[in-house]
This record gives structure tokens, sequence and C-alpha cells, in this order.
């Protein structure tokens, strides 16, 4: 993962609270401090760039603010949160919505990038897996860190109606290039996956906060699907 140069006045950059966050998250990740190890500031702008991308309509800079913060809310569920975090960074960075392996290659970036920045080979196989584990959010019950990123990467499903119309609409923006017909038939498919999970929220607080909401979003979008 190749830095890029700082360019940006951060003084007026809404992304400086991720840029601190960032470097707060790599710090501990690290651990015991390496003299050694690259300022890890370069990394976050180059993240940031890629969830800037054009071609994004939902998985955008605000997206991965809200996951971090969402995983913020269930932080106590989390057996090694910096890795969590870290992996929220990670799990989306490799966007393109005509492409089907997003996710294995934002998990190989994360493991060009973490060793890079001085990150032990347990934890960013960790961070990795994770990752990967966001193609189908289905975490093992004795997967706790799985349970936090997958819950708050899907607590967007649990938003008031108007935020999950906007929600809606900015992932038919990302298919835009898919002919109404096609896109139909596949996001019935992945709504109907979702429901048919037997939770979509595996973490206590998760379920609590996020489950009736969620399905009830869900329901209704399938059935507007199906009406159309």
């Amino acid at each position: 993962m190749t830095p890029v140069s700082r360019t940006a006045d951060t003084t007026t950059d809404p992304t400086q609270e991720l840029r601190q966050r960032w470097a707060v998250t790599v710090a501990k990740a690290r651990g015991a401090k390496n003299p050694t190890a690259p300022d890890p500031a370069p990394y976050a702008d180059n993240l940031l760039s890629r969830w800037r991308e054009p071609q994004r309509r939902y998985h955008t800079v605000e997206h991965l603010t809200a996951v971090l913060y969402r995983i913020d809310e269930l932080a106590q569920h989390a057996d090694d949160l910096p890795t969590v975090q870290l992996a929220a960074w990670f799990h989306d960075a490799v966007y393109r919505p005509d492409r089907s392996e997003n996710e294995e290659r934002s998990a190989a970036l994360a493991e060009r990038a973490l060793p890079e920045l001085g990150i032990g080979p347990a934890r960013t196989a960790e961070v990795a897996r994770l990752v990967r584990l966001t193609v189908t959010h289905d975490p093992a019950p004795d997967d706790p860190d799985g349970e936090v990123l997958c819950d708050a990467d899907l607590a967007v499903l649990a938003g008031s109606p108007d935020e999950y119309a906007a929600y809606a609409a900015a992932v038919r923006a990302e298919y835009a290039f898919v002919p109404d017909p096609d896109f139909l038939a596949g996001r019935s498919a992945v709504l109907s996956q979702l429901l048919s999970l037997p939770r979509l929220f595996r973490t206590p607080r998760g379920y609590d906060r996020w489950e009736h909401l969620a399905r009830r979003n869900l329901t209704t979008e399938l059935d507007l699907l199906r009406g159309a």
C-alpha cells in the first residue's frame, strides 16, 4: 500500500477526527512503541482517498464514520477492539460495484499495509479475516469481534424510515449501471438472505437496539421491490 502525500488543510478538513482516530488505533494495535515504525498519517490519507472514490454513493467516508461509531457503542463486547477498528477501516477500502471480489481485495490490502505499519502478523491476519467475514455477515457464536464488526456494518438497516430510504437510494445509485429488472432480482435476493438469518445482530446490545427496526425496514423494502 503506497502512502499518499498529505496536502489537505487539516484545520478545516472534516476528516481530521478520522485521522486522529486512525492514529490512536494504530498505536494501540502496535503495542510497544516502535521508533522505526512509519508515520500512520499517510496511510489514513490513502484509505480516506479510497473511501472518497467517485463510484461510491453509499460506501463512503460517511459509512466508515458510522461503522466506527457503532463499534464504539458495542466496544464492551469485543475481545480485541483495535483489531475490529482496523477491520472497519479496511472492510470496504476496495470497492467497485461491478465486481464481486471487493472484500477479498480489501483484505489483501490490509495484509500488505498493516505489516508496513508495524502491526504484528497475528493481528494482521485477524483483521483480514474480519474483513472477509463481511461477505456473509454471519459470524460464528464464539466470534465476538466478528459479531461487533458485522453488527456495526449492518446497523444502517435499523435507521428511521427516511434514513433507510436514503440508504436504499444510495445503494441503487451505486448500481445505476444495472438495469431495473436485474437490480430488483439481485437486491431482492440480498434482502431475502438477510431476513433468513436467525438473527441479524449477534451482540446483545445490537440485537436489542436494532433487530426489530432492521427487519421492519428490510421487509418493507422487499415488499416494495416485489410490487415494482
